[in-house]
């Protein structure tokens, strides 16, 4: 059985440790938040009389673990892939341990990227702009050959908002949309999870994107719809139409946007009752309910359905 705890365990201390140098010294460790499916923690070494600040993940999830046995070894090469980027930081891989025979949990190390994550924006048309610009330098690496492709997490064919939206027969007019034929796309590398929570900034500017455990090859479309949806549920429509405009912007002719993948990837937070996300209330986001989410929700189906229809 995983561990789950706050505390890190002196076996991941010292292949923390061992993995940087045999004669590093811990200094201090501190529980990161933001993030729901793991645990994650900044790691203060010294190291021949220099200080450095490692990230720790450890996937304490049993359930994810099982089921996708591979975690810490995908998100290793997502890591090096990403690597490729130019224009915007990216954790360095350290070291991994896919099955969690050396730290105790399986676990991936990598470097510490300097900024916080910045929810509630002074700026918001930059915040939209930096995330944008920042979005199109990950799409640039090249796909190349890679073992993890974009598949859906839900089927649409069983979606059934019934129990939460006022409006259950739209849903049913976008579940029958993703049940027909997929538009074309260009294969690209993407992140996808990329959402305001995994962006870090500094002094105004786009610092790092971290939580690379998704990522695979697939449209450019998931990454931006993906973060779409988590706009429209943070803030609103309008919010998540910004980030597109600034994204088609940045992107230029090397993107061609559809609302298929808008709807693929709302499905995957419609597919259960709505709620707040964890890592927003982590964070200190507050005034957000349920009920909130359930709206904001109903309110972007129908602004990505008008869409399709002006497209026909």
């Amino acid at each position: 059985m995983l561990a789950s705890s706050n505390t890190l365990s002196d076996r991941a201390l010292e292949w923390v440790v061992n993995a940087v140098h045999p004669e590093a010294s811990v200094l201090s460790y501190q529980q990161l938040h933001g993030g729901v499916s793991s645990l994650v923690h900044r790691v203060s070494l010294r190291v021949h009389g220099e200080e450095s600040s490692l990230v720790l993940r450890q996937f304490d999830n049993a359930e994810w673990v099982q089921r996708l046995p591979d975690l810490p070894y995908h998100e290793a090469e997502n890591l090096r892939r990403a690597s490729q980027a130019t224009g915007v930081p990216i954790p360095k891989l350290i070291a991994f341990d896919e099955t969690g025979s050396e730290c105790g949990t399986p676990a991936v190390l990598m470097t510490r990227l300097e900024g916080s994550v910045v929810l509630e924006p002074a700026d918001p048309s930059k915040w939209l702009d930096g995330m944008s610009q920042a979005l199109t330098h990950i799409h640039a690496v090249e796909a190349g050959d890679y073992p993890w492709t974009f598949t859906p997490y839900c089927d649409a064919s069983t979606l059934d908002t019934s129990s939460w939206s006022k409006i259950p027969d739209k849903w049913q007019s976008a579940a029958a949309i993703l049940m027909g034929p997929r538009p074309p796309f260009t294969k690209r590398f993407i992140h996808r999870d990329y959402h305001p929570a995994n962006i870090l900034w500094d002094r105004g500017e786009v610092s790092g994107i971290v939580d690379w455990v998704n990522g695979c090859i697939g449209p450019a479309g998931i990454d931006v719809g993906h973060c779409r949806v988590n706009l429209a549920q943070l803030y609103d429509v309008e919010t998540a139409d910004g980030f597109l405009a600034s994204y088609r912007e940045h992107a230029g002719a090397s993107f061609t946007y559809d609302p298929y993948w808008d709807l693929i990837t709302l499905v995957d937070f419609a597919y259960w009752q709505p709620e707040v996300y964890g890592g927003w209330t982590a964070l200190g986001v507050t005034g957000l309910t349920n009920e909130m989410m359930g709206e904001r929700l109903d309110r972007y189906l129908i602004s990505l359905l008008d869409r399709v229809a002006s497209k026909a």
